[in-house]
């Protein structure tokens, strides 16, 4: 099982956009494509919490917060996933972490953590 890589994170105004990506490295095709992939996010001084999900089946959750400005995609043939980021606002400034859990041994994996930082 291979370590998460994200990139993407930044500094925004209020209103602006922004792209993270993650892959995980030496993860095969079929892998990629059975795990359950999400984005987390974590304030300071808050507890960490699910922002968006997509399972091996396509469905997708978002956090109410979320709903209507941030969309969660999959990539197969890149191996990528993306959270893709719009009207941001400064509630959104955290640590941002890529997720994903293995369906062969349900084993959980998390990258690093990237910053956002939304000022108003």
């Amino acid at each position: 099982q291979g370590q998460l890589v994200e990139s993407g994170g930044g500094s925004v105004q209020a209103g602006g956009s922004l792209r993270l990506s993650c892959t995980q490295s030496r993860i095969i095709t079929s892998t990629f494509n059975g795990n359950t992939w999400a984005w987390y996010r974590q304030a300071p001084g808050k507890q960490r919490e699910l922002v968006a999900s997509v399972d091996s089946t396509g469905k997708i959750h978002y956090a109410d917060s979320v709903k209507g400005r941030f969309a969660i995609s999959r990539d197969g043939s890149r191996k990528m996933v993306y959270l893709h980021m719009n009207s941001l606002l400064p509630e959104d400034t955290a640590a941002y972490y890529c997720y994903t859990r293995m369906y062969y041994n349900n084993a959980e994996i998390w990258g690093q953590g990237t910053q956002v930082t939304v000022s108003s």
